[in-house]
């Protein structure tokens, strides 16, 4: 696995964590946006732009898989 894969794939792992923290937060009428309290002081768009590198890592990862199911297809 190269670096890039690597990379994307904990993107993807940190921003799923995080979306089901926020979910259960909601539910017990908490913030659990580890993103948000890991950034804290930082200014907002150093928080949107995590959330856009997790976005474009999970399409990464569509893309690599897609490609990986149409490739063995034509086989």
């Amino acid at each position: 696995m190269n670096s890039l894969t690597m990379v994307v794939y904990w993107l993807v792992i940190i921003g799923g964590l995080n979306w089901g923290l926020v979910g259960l937060g909601a539910f017990a009428g908490g913030n659990w946006n580890v993103v948000s309290l890991a950034l804290g002081s930082l200014p907002q768009e150093v928080e949107w732009l995590v959330y856009v590198l997790v976005g474009l890592s999970a399409a990464w990862m569509l893309v690599k898989k897609i490609g990986m199911n149409s490739s063995s297809d034509s086989m």
